[in-house]
């Protein structure tokens, strides 16, 4: 038995059966072993690492079991990067395996001589370099059990001639007794101290206008969340990671929250004197009510990030269901609904407005259309990758999360290019289930060759790449944070079809907003992974629910200063002006 094999044969102790990596000499050892294993681990090739660290980080995601991906030596490991502080940022547990060089040559200037486990320190919590053979074992479990126990990203890197060595009795030091490690799994359940508990609910029962901020961490508490809106008369608004907690249909949400979000929870977040936030970290600290003018609860499962955000007077760690469920016996219910009836009359007219958007048949089309066309017809049971940019503002304001669906991307990292990879993931961990990424053509165009890796397993994909020829959300904010014409942002065209149709899959166009929903149906309907390119009106401003009068003047700064698209641009902004009026 090799190094390598033991490492492999570990992992599959722990119930990995999938790897995600690109080949490379770096790791020739643990590519032999896991062709001699093969039967019980599967390993699936990509084009580019970065899409193997985002497709493990989404496996995690879309699963709950670890990620595991894997690497050569230097540029191999290096690329990984980004996928795993993507990991990193949304507590996600991926173990990333890298190699290096020869044992001996190691910081010797030789070839692809990076100290990858240097490289490491600050993405992952859990980062080794192997030793030898006799290593191996007790390392991998630690790594594993601590990428698991920890939602975070651990890192092992291997020189590549300890994968081939055998592994004998006689390397072991004295103190390293044979398989003194476990793959046993320890579970365990934070518990809310019963004094805070009763702390919240008082806060709880005496606020007046409650508004509920639910994250990642809600996804699972669907009914407690509803249940909660219920009792406090409180509207639910949610963090991107969030969308899905409860659907968009739901009586008690406002929807999302920040630049992309909604009046109806910017109002809700200005005007309660309460705010219950259940399993967020949301970053951006302008849309949260401002400090002294509400009072705070928050439920979280990592102790540090208690009061983060939001200085709250009680903090309650542990699972969000599971508190939510101590919790709810404790409120009493609010016969004065007026802040949810306030909230929910808001979404009626917010609803409207967006629909009146989302159907307009103008041309260009607009990037709503899209949409809105693909967010009726998808499956309950799909599961919705977005990327980041102007895309997202579509996907959370267009695409409506229906209850039964997953609906994800790259949260706090906030990087492009992850919508390709987690829809890779999402279709390869739930096979039976309408996988979709809705993704933009910058996003898209970086790891396109993706796409490839989708027809060669055989991966019956659907990506919507709403093509509009700009970097959208920098040139929007070139122009509305900082008054600066647009610069550096315009895309060399790419006919995504074609490249769809030149890798072995199928490829599709809308250009009509009339036609639209027919070819959406068709690109669904397609059998294995299919591309449709939606050409859309690249002046099509994605502005905040509520623009404040500093970002107006910025705006306007813009146009005087030279903005070669201004007359156009100043005739949109003041079109959908109108619309709103009338």
């Amino acid at each position: 038995m090799t190094a390598a094999d033991v490492l492999i044969e570990t992992l599959i102790d722990w119930g990995v059966d999938i790897v995600f990596g690109l080949p490379g000499d770096g790791i020739n050892g643990l590519m032999e072993s896991l062709r001699t294993h093969q039967d019980q681990i599967r390993f699936i090739q990509v084009r580019h690492e970065e899409s193997a660290a985002f497709i493990a980080c989404a496996y995690a995601k879309f699963t709950g079991r670890l990620g595991v991906c894997l690497a050569t030596s230097g540029p191999g490991g290096i690329h990984l990067l980004n996928g795993l502080y993507d990991a990193k940022m949304d507590g996600q547990p991926v173990l990333a395996i890298t190699g290096l060089q020869f044992h001996d040559l190691i910081g010797t200037f030789t070839q692809q001589d990076v100290g990858l486990d240097r490289l490491y320190m600050d993405v992952a919590a859990f980062n080794e370099r192997i030793m030898g053979p006799a290593h191996v074992e007790n390392i991998t479990d630690l790594a594993v059990r601590t990428a698991l126990s920890y939602r975070t990203v651990s890192h092992l890197t291997f020189p590549v001639d300890f994968q081939e060595m055998e592994v004998k009795s006689r390397q072991r030091s004295k103190r390293n007794i044979p398989h003194h490690t476990s793959h046993a799994e320890a579970r365990g359940t934070m518990l809310a101290d019963p004094d805070d508990l009763e702390r919240a609910a008082q806060i709880l029962n005496d606020g007046n206008k409650i508004a509920i901020l639910a994250g990642r961490g809600a996804l699972p508490a669907t009914a407690e969340l509803e249940q909660l809106a219920e009792v406090l008369g409180a509207p639910i608004v949610k963090a991107l990671l969030g969308r899905a907690a409860v659907p968009d249909d739901s009586a008690y949400t406002t929807g999302t929250i920040g630049l992309l979000g909604t009046k109806p929870s910017q109002d809700a977040m200005e005007t309660c004197d309460t705010l219950l936030m259940v399993g967020t970290s949301f970053p951006y600290l302008e849309f949260l009510p401002k400090p002294g003018h509400a009072k705070g609860v928050q439920i979280e499962l990592d102790p540090k990030r208690i009061g983060l955000r939001f200085p709250v007077e009680v903090g309650l760690v542990g699972d969000c269901m599971r508190i939510l469920r101590d919790l709810l016996p404790r409120l009493k219910r609010k016969e004065n609904r007026s802040f949810l009836e306030k909230a929910q009359k808001g979404m009626e007219d917010w609803r409207k407005i967006m629909h009146d958007r989302a159907t307009r048949r103008d041309l260009p089309m607009k990037p709503q259309v899209i949409a809105h066309e693909l967010g009726v017809r998808l499956r309950e049971d799909a599961i919705v990758s977005c990327d980041s940019g102007t895309i997202a503002t579509w996907w959370a304001r267009h695409i409506p999360v229906k209850e039964g669906q997953i609906h994800s991307l790259s949260g706090n990292l906030a990087s492009m290019a992850n919508g390709l990879p987690y829809t890779l993931a999402a279709q390869i961990a739930h096979p039976d289930r309408q996988c979709v990424a809705f993704v933009g053509d910058g996003g898209f165009s970086m790891l396109m060759a993706d796409f490839a890796t989708a027809v060669k397993y055989q991966l019956p994909i659907k990506v919507v790449i709403v093509k509009n020829g700009t970097l959208g959300q920098i040139k929007w904010e070139q122009m509305v944070f900082l008054g600066n014409p647009e610069y550096g942002v315009d895309l060399q065209p790419i006919d995504f079809a074609g490249i769809a149709q030149a890798c072995g899959g199928t490829g599709f166009t809308a250009e009509d907003p009339s036609d639209c929903g027919r070819v959406v149906e068709e690109f669904l309907a397609a059998p294995g992974p299919a591309v449709l390119q939606a050409v859309v009106d690249p002046l099509e401003a994605p502005l905040p629910a509520k623009v404040t009068a500093d970002q107006a003047l910025k705006f306007a700064e813009s146009l005087v200063r030279g903005e070669p698209n201004r007359g156009q641009i100043a005739l949109a902004a003041l079109s959908e002006k109108v619309r709103e009026m009338i």
